[in-house]
């Protein structure tokens, strides 16, 4: 197979060293010409760890930092962690008896955990977000309260947000949230995208019909693949080869200025990342 004459980067996948593939999945990646990924931490219920305290984060965070050390060994670009706390979480705390306020109390400061893994160089950025499914309007508010705590982290810290949330277009509400903490809303990123979002970055989940949207919207995206890395649904929700694949497949439709976009030019703008400069092990 051809190499590819382009930074590929995943801007969403996770890794998990405890019961996943692993640097298996991102050899995969690597081997159809992915160099660069970001990789979220996984929910922490689903490493085994059970959160009461803001300490408690810092397991998942921790087995991250390695995961990432490890795939970085086999890319010939590099990744890096995007860490932060699961929006699902509030719900996880409020089957176990945690009333909103208490729930949104510790995930805040568990965003507060994850800035210092900013603020200390292994990590890129933080996530965060709200539930993408129906809640009662007390957990609702709680967790808009959390998100936009990690707006105002991030803007502390500089760094960029990778937001976890309900499907849609319109999240202008949201940016302006942001950009009201002081984040500019270049620096918000929606997860999990179609191809067109307006407020935040789009990063548009890899398939051809939202590829194409984006392509030509002459609009800053990135490209992800929410790999999930779960030995019982592979390949869900993406599998790592799918972004390489996709890139590929755009640069023979003539999309060379949007694979530009999606992994040169918004990563920089977003990340303050140069995936041209960290090729080849620089």
């Amino acid at each position: 197979m051809d190499e590819l004459d382009t930074p590929v980067l995943d801007n969403h996948l996770h890794l998990d060293p405890v019961n996943g593939r692993n640097t298996a999945a991102v050899e995969d990646f690597a081997e159809l010409g992915g160099t660069h990924l970001l990789v979220l931490n996984k929910p922490s219920w689903l490493l085994g760890v059970e959160v009461d305290d803001p300490e408690d984060f810092r397991e998942g965070f921790d087995l991250t930092v390695e995961a990432v050390e490890a795939a970085t060994e086999v890319l010939d670009g590099r990744a890096w962690p995007v860490l932060g706390v699961h929006p699902a979480l509030i719900s996880k705390l409020d089957e176990r008896g945690y009333e909103p306020e208490e729930a949104r109390d510790l995930m805040c400061a568990g965003l507060d955990v994850a800035a210092e893994y900013v603020a200390e160089g292994p990590a890129l950025a933080i996530k965060s977000g709200r539930p993408h499914y129906d809640v009662r309007d007390a957990v609702w508010d709680a967790s808009n309260e959390v998100m936009k705590h990690a707006f105002e982290v991030a803007a502390e810290t500089g760094c960029a947000v990778q937001l976890h949330t309900e499907g849609g277009e319109d999240f202008s509400e949201v940016a302006e949230w942001a950009e009201a903490r002081g984040l500019p809303r270049e620096r918000v990123v929606k997860h999990y995208s179609g191809g067109h979002v307006e407020g935040p970055i789009a990063s548009v989940l890899s398939n051809k019909d939202e590829l194409d949207v984006a392509s030509q919207a002459d609009e800053p995206f990135l490209m992800e693949t929410d790999f999930i890395d779960d030995p019982d649904r592979p390949g869900a929700v993406l599998g790592p080869k799918t972004v390489p694949r996709r890139v590929r497949w755009l640069l023979e439709e003539g999309h060379e200025d949007a694979v530009r976009n999606a992994h040169v030019e918004t990563p920089s703008r977003v990340y303050g990342i140069d995936t041209e400069a960290t090729l080849g092990g620089n």
